[in-house]
């Protein structure tokens, strides 16, 4: 697979009918190891190993409706107070983030009310926090480390 822009992180693989797998710490068991997979193991290991945000405090690849359709998040991470703190969206590394994928993530927070959106394509990250004050966004160098507060 194709090296990230993230720290390295050890993964168990296993493969089975010419077919390599991935084990999700999260979901506690192995995945497909897709191009898209990769990029969502970096992130929770990314997540949990340099952002302190506990493993039970992350969800991944969880359906939610938005007006009438079936949707499916790739991460979400909870606050202390049960909250969304963050939503993030996942691509794999040949697909550029667009305005498109903005929006994407953008519709899905409209329901879930996300602190903080995550996007990334395992390349490129981008972060940032919903304004309010002004309908928009504040974009961000990076996520804030999990606070025992939140």
């Amino acid at each position: 697979m194709l090296k990230l822009n993230f720290p390295v992180y050890k993964f168990r693989f296993k493969n089975k009918e010419n077919t390599t797998y991935i084990f999700d710490r999260v979901r506690k068991k192995f995945v497909v190891l897709t191009p898209e997979e990769w990029v969502r193991q970096h992130c929770v290991n990314f997540l949990i190993e340099n952002k302190g945000y506990p493993e039970s405090y992350i969800n991944v690849e969880k359906q939610l409706k938005i007006n009438g359709l079936t949707k499916r998040y790739d991460i979400v991470v909870f606050n202390k107070q049960k909250q969304i703190e963050v939503l993030i969206e996942c691509k794999a590394p040949k697909i550029k983030v667009t305005q498109s994928t903005f929006n994407q993530i953008t519709m899905y927070n409209t329901q879930l009310k996300a602190n903080f959106l995550m996007i990334t394509n395992g390349i490129n990250h981008y972060y940032c926090k919903p304004n309010d004050d002004v309908n928009g966004y504040i974009f961000l160098k990076t996520l804030p480390e999990f606070s025992i507060k939140n």
